[in-house]
Formats: structure tokens, C-alpha cells, sequence
């Protein structure tokens, strides 16, 4: 399926495990659903070419927002969308939309903005050069 404004996706079926008594999804799993999702993006997106000016970068979540629609349930294929929303100084704001894979509906919404560090637990530090330019390029795809 395409979704406006979104280049890439993935898919996964709801698990037993992540549903509640009421066999739905229980809420705290949407952000695992994101974490998946993401790294199936960055798996796509080639930013590993940059070499360890990327695959050593460090980012940590600073804030995530979570627009719950309507509920998953067991068996539910998901279809999840991933885009760069926006590139700041020292952060990326990266969107989320969760859609029923057959239906098309849109079920949840996140966004969640990570910030670059120097180091592991370190201070923002800048994102620059060939790492801006191509999340840049992969922002605009």
C-alpha cells in the first residue's frame, strides 16, 4: 500500500503476547511497534554507506507523542509508515502512522524526536555534514 507523503513501509501481525483481556493491543506496545518500524527504516534508507561517520552516531529519544485512534487487535496485519518529519540543529523529528495493512485505516499516529550526542549520554551535539545532507536527501524522498 502507499501512503502520501511517506517513501517507505513495513509490515507485522499483531502476536498474541501483545494483546490485552479485552484482545486488543495494549497501548504501551504502539512504541515497540515504532521501534521495529524504524529499524527497518534505517535498514532501508542507506545511510550505513556513510560508513562510521553514521553507524557510529548516537541518538537518544527526547519526546514522543502518541495519537491512539483505534485499537489493533490479535491477528491484525500492520502496516507501518516511517519518514524524517524534520531536521533541527541537533535532533530529527521522525513521523509514525500505523495503518491496518488491508483496510488502509489509519490507527495510530507518533511522533517522536531523537536527539544526536556527542556520546553515549553526552551533550546535543550538532548534526553536520554528509550525515545532514543525506538525511536531508532521505527526508525529501
Amino acid at each position: 500500500m502507499t501512503r502520501p507523503g511517506f517513501a517507505f513501509s513495513t509490515r507485522f501481525k499483531v502476536r498474541y503476547a501483545e494483546i490485552d483481556g479485552q484482545r486488543i493491543v495494549f497501548n504501551s506496545r504502539y512504541l515497540e511497534y515504532a521501534d521495529y518500524a524504524v529499524g527497518e527504516f534505517w535498514a532501508w534508507s542507506g545511510m550505513d554507506a556513510l560508513g562510521p561517520v553514521w553507524t557510529s552516531a548516537e541518538f537518544h529519544v527526547r519526546h514522543t507523542e502518541i495519537d491512539y485512534l483505534k485499537p489493533f487487535a490479535m491477528g491484525d496485519e500492520i502496516e507501518a509508515f516511517v519518514r524524517v518529519e524534520r531536521i533541527g540543529t541537533t535532533s530529527l523529528t521522525q513521523r509514525f502512522e500505523l495503518c491496518h495493512a488491508a483496510t488502509g485505516d489509519l490507527h495510530c499516529a507518533i511522533e517522536m524526536v531523537i536527539v544526536h550526542v556527542a556520546s553515549l549520554g553526552g551533550r546535543p551535539a550538532p548534526i553536520a555534514g554528509e550525515v545532514r545532507t543525506a538525511l536531508a536527501a532521505l527526508a525529501a524522498r
